[in-house]
């Protein structure tokens, strides 16, 4: 065939591929069949002769291009054929992959559309496939505003023009099949608007890993061979009874628990032999990380998400946090982990702007983007902007055998007015500020999570009084399994940063939340947020010289542990660092050659064990008939009491928030007999003054605080009291 032909055969689609701008290459590229004639288009940049199959059937190059065309009898070139070239002194051979049908399955695309995918990252993304026995990988992406995707990566230069993908109809979705291609390669895919013609290099939002940060390439990865060791923990996960059992948070930021001896980052194997040793030492039941999906930047802390399907590569690869989080299980500490659907970071490798459209995001800033954060909001009413976070969240729970997700920012979802101004924002269809999407989305995903994988648990970060936010679905609400109660927490620091001359003006604080305890699942927390950004250190929210600043911040654990809720404490909280938090250095692990920092600890440990040892403090969390006031009105010497019950028994809680000790205190007791004091957050085994009351104190038969028995007790200074009838187990 004369060059003439061929030009005027090709010409125009082969300009728009020379040229990375043709939206279906399949069309031109490969193998083209008509009556008895076959016709083969390569693209070969960098290449002088080609030539296809063992019979080194030669490639014509058309001239001043990198276009390789061959005419001839179809039955000399087979439907999956490869191409032969010399570079390097080498014979190189390799099957075109313009040569295979589609690989992604029609179902797929059609669930993915439909929002329904919960296993999206199964098609999308890169994937070792074998293709009538070829192998190779799979890359599938979702750019339904580009005019062209390719896949580029080290193995083609980084060059778009060298395999660009089949678009699959009018889904958006975008496959390639690059034969002979294995784990560990580096990739990313180019894109091309086609209404700006704008080109970028995004990385794959569904990759498994990415390369360590500052680079940010995506990594195909070998289906995982880990052979998991937590099958009891996992057998016995769906019935346990997590409203009803004792839970207990240790908030983990991995980055600056610990170092290495060189200042740098341990590996999550090293992180799970050193943390779980010390988890369990104290007690908690639960480890909750921040974010470790992968993200650009140190300083987010994890919270500007860029890989929703990847731990970071801080810490190792995705089998180190697999062994992490069995090391963890097989010592019965549960793993869960922030995931932060509300807000991604605009950094341009990433989903901004992902297609050079609005894709992930609102187009309107209005509700596609948090002014205060410089970040962007995801358009929750997309079917498969909604599809990647649901098929995230149950990634987590399924792959990595987490026992639950913590929400972030939740409150930033439900609200379209959340943090902006009067003009800055969109009503809803009503003309209300509830953003309907959002709310429909969280549903979705708790009653998804729920379902498939029972047991686990969904955790809200919810800062408002949104009502039901974790009561059921079907009831109206949100579905969550708990929420964080954050105006308890905000209420109790404010009234221990008091002087405590002044703290009978604020009696209210600490009794107010018992008004609203009940109408939730909540969480206790004091979190890192509370400890960083020149808030101080809980130490140092506590008021008085040194002695009344630890006996503060003792009093105020006994407080949070023997309060209706689940418990969370930031890590260096337990025992007690002065400084703020500095995710760039490790703990001040040192200040626990001193005493103080040593009882703080001691009384953790001892708390912890308390907490879940005595049910009356754990079984009724979340229910009323777990509480009792026993005296909430005596303002005057800033003295609390009160009752924590089960079905079985009940303990006895008083708290001294003044320095002042108070001998022959008088308090109503439910039932006659004898009280012992179990925990005395003033004794000298946590660095206290070690007043009290000796073992048992017996009722006497004098009516007090509506009761018929009562006890009198030493009060110690800035302290907390437990006692339990004596001879209950």
């Amino acid at each position: 065939m004369s060059n003439a032909s061929d030009n005027k055969l090709f010409s125009p689609d082969l300009q728009r591929i020379m040229d990375a701008r043709h939206h279906d290459p399949f069309s031109v590229l490969g193998r083209h069949v008509q009556a008895d004639t076959a016709t083969v288009c390569i693209f070969k940049p960098r290449v002088e002769q080609l030539s296809i199959t063992d019979q080194r059937l030669p490639m014509r190059r058309l001239e001043n291009s990198d276009i390789f065309v061959w005419q001839g009898r179809a039955e000399d070139v087979p439907e999956r054929y490869q191409l032969h070239w010399n570079a390097d002194g080498r014979e190189q051979a390799e099957f075109d992959p313009y040569c295979f049908p589609p690989q992604v399955a029609d179902f797929d695309i059609h669930l993915f559309s439909e929002g329904k995918h919960w296993h999206a990252q199964q098609f999308l993304g890169a994937h070792l496939r074998e293709v009538d026995g070829v192998s190779g990988v799979l890359f599938a992406t979702w750019a339904p505003n580009a005019e062209r995707v390719s896949v580029i990566g080290e193995f083609n230069h980084w060059d778009g023009r060298v395999h660009p993908m089949r678009i699959r109809g009018g889904s958006g979705v975008w496959e390639l099949f690059i034969p002979g291609l294995k784990a560990d390669a580096l990739y990313k895919f180019e894109i091309r608007n086609r209404e700006s013609g704008e080109i970028l290099s995004k990385t794959d939002p569904y990759a498994r890993q990415y390369e360590l940060r500052p680079n940010t390439a995506a990594i195909v990865t070998a289906t995982t061979e880990y052979e998991w060791r937590d099958t009891q923990w996992m057998q016995q996960r769906p019935q346990h009874d997590w409203l009803h059992g004792p839970t207990s948070i240790y908030e983990v930021h991995l980055g600056s628990w610990q170092k290495d001896a060189q200042g740098e980052f341990l590996n999550y194997r090293e992180l799970a032999h050193r943390l779980v040793a010390y988890v369990v030492e104290l007690g908690f039941t639960h480890i909750e990380l921040m974010p470790i999906t992968e993200h650009p930047l140190d300083a987010s802390w994890g919270y500007q998400t860029t890989g929703y399907f990847a731990p970071t590569r801080r810490f190792g690869n995705a089998d180190d946090f697999r062994y992490f989080i069995d090391y963890c299980h097989q010592h019965n500490i549960g793993v869960l982990l922030d995931w932060v659907p509300a807000h991604f970071p605009k950094d341009a490798f990433a989903l901004a702007r992902f297609d050079g459209s609005p894709l992930y995001e609102h187009e309107d800033p209005r509700r596609g983007e948090h002014r205060d954060w410089g970040t962007l909001i995801y358009n929750f009413g997309r079917n498969e902007v909604k599809n990647f976070l649901l098929a995230s969240a149950l990634f987590w729970l399924e792959e990595f055998h987490l026992d639950g997700l913590r929400v972030d920012a939740v409150a930033s979802m439900l609200y379209l007015d959340y943090s902006r101004e009067d003009n800055d924002w969109i009503p809803n269809v009503h003309g209300g500020n509830e953003n309907l999407e959002a709310i429909a989305f969280l549903r979705e995903l708790n009653t998804l999570t729920h379902d498939q994988q029972p047991g686990t648990v969904i955790i809200a970060e919810e800062s408002t009084a949104w009502p039901q936010v974790t009561r059921p679905v079907d009831m109206g609400g949100l579905g969550f399994s708990m929420k964080w109660n954050m105006g308890w927490m905000h209420d109790t620091l404010k009234y221990m940063a008091e002087d405590p001359v002044h703290r009978q003006y604020h009696h209210n604080k600490l009794t107010f939340g018992l008004l609203y305890a009940f109408t939730e699942n909540f969480v206790l927390p004091f979190s890192h947020d509370e400890v960083v950004h020149g808030k101080s250190s809980l130490l140092y929210k506590m008021p008085g010289d040194e002695w009344q600043r630890f006996a503060n911040l003792r009093l105020l654990y006994v407080y949070m542990f023997t309060y209706p809720g689940k418990k969370l404490l930031f890590m260096g909280c337990e025992f007690g660092q002065g400084n703020e938090w500095n995710n760039e250095t490790q703990l001040d692990w040192y200040v626990l050659d001193y005493p103080l920092h040593q009882g703080v600890k001691h009384l953790l440990a001892d708390l912890n064990s308390l907490y879940k040892n005595e049910p009356a403090l754990h079984r009724f969390d979340f229910e009323h008939q777990g509480f009792e006031w026993l005296d909430c009105d005596d303002k005057e010497r800033s003295i609390l009491a009160y009752s924590r019950k089960d079905e079985h028994g009940h303990v006895l809680v008083i708290l001294n928030l003044t320095p002042v000790p108070r001998d022959n205190y008088r308090i109503g007791a439910p039932a006659a007999g004898a009280y012992r004091e179990i925990l005395n957050s003033d004794s000298e085994y946590y660095a206290g003054s070690n007043i009290g009351n000796a073992g048992l104190v017996e009722t006497e038969m004098a009516p007090c605080m509506g009761r018929h028995y009562s006890l009198t007790l030493n009060l110690p200074p800035l302290a907390a009291l437990v006692l339990k009838p004596e001879g209950r187990s």
